[in-house]
């Protein structure tokens, strides 16, 4: 008698997990089926690169190219969206949750978490609450599915502002650094990949302490990624920066 009840404990408990397993699956379903339905509903984004060149010329920048400095776009990627090149699916998730943390932990706003939301607030405006969030996120897939990395890396880093008056990597690399952004070093890309966050609070030529403890995070996190060796990230940060 004892075997048999062993067996249908067994048994039972079997069912119990193909339930659950097919509840789950089910959810799942569920889930993506609700999340495409909401994507449809929001706007496209095919003027994206339109928008982002008004926003350009609002501000000054030359809308004739749209330069991604390799340096730049390493330290950016590497503190801002470690995930930006992989599957849509994996960052939007991992994105998501983050900014639903980000969320529950403050009542303002929480930001966009990938590059991809960020660019959707940049181009399309934003609010405050899970509503926004939640279409940050949508506007950021549409734009991760519409275009390429490169291309939403384009747009992203000529339209955010880097503080201390200058918008897109143009005005910010020659303002702080009397450079172009192909010739940005190390240093330089780091401390402007920095800005991002908070770019008034860690402004250098007016938080300048601040500014060097965001860089040195920044050049931590290239270490991580594998861009800079760890010795190589000290020799750059005590090197200083050449600020205007």
């Amino acid at each position: 008698m004892a075997a048999v009840t062993l067996q249908e404990r067994s048994r039972r408990r079997a069912r119990i997990a193909r339930r659950a397993l097919a509840g789950a699956a089910g959810l799942v379903v569920l889930l993506f089926a609700a999340g495409a339905v909401y994507l449809a509903s929001l706007q496209g984004v095919g003027d994206a690169q339109a928008r982002a060149r008004r926003i350009m010329h609002a501000h000054g920048e030359s809308v004739g190219s749209l330069p991604t400095p390799p340096r730049l776009v390493a330290s950016v990627v590497s503190v801002e969206d470690e995930h930006f090149y992989d599957n849509v699916v994996v960052n939007v998730v991992t994105g998501a949750g983050r900014a639903a943390l980000a969320a529950l932990q403050t009542s303002q706003d929480p930001g966009g978490s990938t590059i991809d939301q960020q660019l959707a607030k940049q181009l399309y405006g934003h609010g405050h609450g899970v509503g926004s969030t939640l279409r940050e996120i949508g506007l950021g897939v549409k734009l991760a599915v519409r275009y390429s990395k490169q291309q939403i890396l384009q747009m992203y880093l000529n339209v955010v502002y880097y503080g201390h008056g200058y918008w897109g990597v143009e005005q910010a690399a020659e303002g702080y650094f009397h450079t172009s952004p192909s010739q940005l070093t190390w240093a330089e890309a780091s401390m402007l990949a920095g800005l991002l966050q908070a770019p008034s609070a860690y402004d250098p030529l007016e938080h300048y302490a601040l500014g060097r403890q965001r860089q040195h995070h920044v050049l931590m996190q290239l270490v991580v990624n594998h861009h800079l060796t760890r010795a190589q990230a000290t020799a750059i940060f005590d090197a200083g920066l050449p600020l205007s």
